[in-house]
């Protein structure tokens, strides 16, 4: 079984394809960052733009390069939400109608539940059931997993996901596009100790989240303080361990009130490295099993998608003749 998956929910241009006992035979990825980067972020109708010029050709390019035939397809996945309507209407109609002309099912994959399941991809998965932290440009959820198709959400965020704080605090730091990394970048170089940021809703029950008044912080200090390179360093510090201190604590409360022995950590804020060192460092102290995706695919990616949509082939969620694409789609 064969599945050619397609990502176009935001400004990457993903296409993989899935082998049922092969794992993944090939995948590629264009990136819009060059393209967005003079206005500070993504522009919708750019990104919709772009996508219609690099969809089929990176298609053609995957099947050729794996020597692959339409008739070898067994179904095509695509990324119908959520995500900006215009650059996912791209990849729902290109999936769905060469699914149509091919005589194969369709299917249609949440966003993120490609995140959720792309540690799949790696030689040693996780088993279900496990908890999910899904942290993303988008979102930020915690999700307690099942099987396939069969999520809660535990928690989320109320105002700001927590990519879009980074971002957003990069820029009022003075970085470049795309602010996570840049931000991440600059804390490498600051001090500990001289600012201390608030972690957000921890000092209550639950397990939402709130990233807003990290970003007020950063900008009420950086006034304050004076607008140095390394104030501005000791501000991206201060701001990247609240977020990461925050992100923590929600987890472990998380397994703990679940009981749960398995932790996902996914989408493209799971890259931050030190994230991802707190993370194992308090899963060990759970006497719990973290996982991750290889770098690449913690940024939206084709080849999660074509898994997610093998994993669904094999559960039996086909989509029916229709065009459907959805700028917001709860995931549980």
């Amino acid at each position: 079984m064969i599945i050619l998956g397609i990502e176009t929910s935001c400004d990457e241009t993903g296409v993989a394809l899935y082998h049922g006992e092969r794992g993944l035979i090939a995948h590629a990825l264009h990136s819009q960052i060059a393209l967005h980067a003079p206005f500070g972020g993504v522009v919708p109708e750019l990104a919709a733009r772009d996508h219609v010029r690099r969809l089929l050709p990176l298609v053609r390019r995957i099947m050729d390069d794996a020597a692959i035939q339409p008739r070898e397809l067994s179904g095509i996945a695509y990324t119908a939400g959520p995500g900006l309507i215009g650059a996912l209407l791209v990849g729902a109609a290109l999936g769905r109608t060469l699914a149509f002309a091919w005589g194969i099912p369709a299917l249609a994959v949440h966003h993120m539940e490609g995140h959720l399941l792309a540690p799949f991809l790696e030689p040693n998965p996780p088993e279900f059931p496990f908890l999910a932290l899904l942290v993303s440009g988008g979102h930020t959820l915690l999700v307690d997993v099942a099987r396939v198709g069969e999520y809660r959400v535990l928690g989320e965020s109320l105002d700001d996901a927590v990519g879009e704080a980074f971002d957003k605090t990069a820029q009022l730091l003075g970085l470049g596009y795309p602010g996570g990394p840049a931000l991440a970048a600059l804390a490498e170089q600051g001090h500990t100790g001289r600012f201390h940021f608030p972690r957000p809703m921890t000092d209550r029950p639950g397990l939402d989240f709130s990233f807003s008044g990290l970003k007020t912080a950063a900008i009420t200090t950086l006034r304050a303080a004076g607008d140095d390179f390394q104030t501005r360093a000791d501000i991206a510090f201060a701001f990247q361990e609240a977020v990461v201190e925050t992100l923590s604590l929600k987890c472990q409360r998380a397994l703990r009130e679940t009981g749960q022995r398995r932790l996902v950590v996914a989408g493209g804020v799971g890259a931050n490295q030190r994230l991802r060192a707190r993370i194992t460092e308090m899963a060990t102290q759970e006497n719990c099993r973290v996982y991750y995706p290889r770098l690449e695919f913690c940024t939206d990616n084709g080849a999660m998608i074509a898994l997610s949509g093998w994993l669904r082939f094999q559960a039996g969620f086909f989509e029916p003749l229709i065009i459907r694409a959805r700028a917001r789609w709860p995931l549980g």
